[in-house]
């Protein structure tokens, strides 16, 4: 007996089509310095440029749009340090409900303002001492609401991925497939669709050096919890991959490499000086596990999801000359 998997190519396709005209379509950049540098045709599919400023949307506006009448009626709840807030605020608004959002208080402000902008309730909570998971299902069955996680949901999975599927149908096939890792969504749903379409295809996963859980679990072969981690990549500072992720990330991930926070500003710097585009941190670690070598040798065509964008004028400044 074998156990149907949590998610399939088709829940991909299935995805787009829900998705055609509300998602934008990412452009997808090239850098002949880039190449030159790394030894190999890279393929920049930049979701910065998405609505919101990141990849969430996909999923976010892919899970709340399969909501019967009744739920959408009582709303929305989910939990983030930004960007998935922000998705979910805005599927909600085009879906004519409400959200509420439990977000750190540590959360980058521009973050928090765009998530309020869209019309979302906050609710604050300590990453590092209180459980958002908790507040938030405290809070969906006081009110009636319906969570909508980050990454742990096969039709969040589902919307994530199609930023790959349209990497692919625009570039064709490829060698390998560099995303970020936090709670695993993006490369779950990423790397089912190109190990699908080209089962050859190398997958990695880059997650921030003190943010290694995906890692560890990966050469464990179970979940493995680690402290909070303090980093940069505030959209990859988790403890333990998810659960739902994790057993499609065991079959499908070939490598996950680690970036230090001063590669990763480093790439933020490439990004802006030479492909003119400003990466949040969390976006920048697949680019940066090229430029320092992390990702170990690579073939011919490599494909890189630049994850968001969401990071403010000030901020950006200050990680650039090495700080905050």
């Amino acid at each position: 007996m074998t156990s149907t998997p949590p998610l399939t190519l088709d829940d991909v396709r299935s995805a787009a089509v829900r998705l055609k005209g509300v998602a934008h379509r990412t452009p997808v950049l090239r850098s002949r310095t880039l190449d030159a540098f790394v030894g190999a045709e890279v393929f920049l599919k930049c979701e910065n440029f998405q609505r919101v400023g990141a990849f969430k949307f996909r999923g976010a506006y892919n899970a709340a749009s399969r909501l019967t009448p009744e739920q959408l009626a009582r709303g929305i709840a989910a939990y983030s340090s930004g960007n998935h807030a922000q998705a979910v605020a805005l599927a909600a608004r085009e879906l004519g409900t409400t959200a509420v959002i439990v977000m750190p208080e540590d959360a980058p402000p521009s973050k928090r303002r765009a998530t309020e902008g869209y019309g979302a309730e906050i609710v604050s909570y300590d990453r590092y001492t209180g459980d958002r998971v908790a507040i938030a299902e405290a809070l969906a069955a006081e009110r009636g609401l319906t969570v909508i996680p980050p990454y742990e949901h096969p039709h969040v999975m589902a919307g994530q991925g199609t930023a790959a599927l349209e990497l692919l149908e625009e570039v064709g096939e490829l060698d390998a497939l560099l995303t970020p890792v936090g709670g695993g969504g993006l490369i779950a749903g990423s790397g089912t669709v190109a190990k699908g379409l080209y089962p050859g295809l190398r997958l990695i996963g880059v997650e921030p050096e003190a943010g290694d859980d995906t890692k560890q679990s990966l050469e464990a072969g179970r979940r493995i919890e680690i402290p909070v981690p303090k980093t940069i990549a505030d959209g990859q500072a988790l403890h333990t991959p998810g659960e739902l992720t994790f057993s499609v990330n065991r079959r499908i991930v070939d490598a996950i490499a680690l970036v230090s926070d001063d590669e990763i500003r480093e790439a933020m710097r490439f990004a802006f000086e030479r492909l003119k585009i400003a990466v949040e941190p969390s976006g920048a670690t697949p680019l940066a596990a090229l430029l320092s070598g992390r990702a170990g040798a690579l073939p011919r065509r490599v494909g890189v999801i630049v994850s968001g964008g969401n990071v403010d004028a000030e901020r950006f400044a200050r990680l650039c000359e090495g700080a905050g």
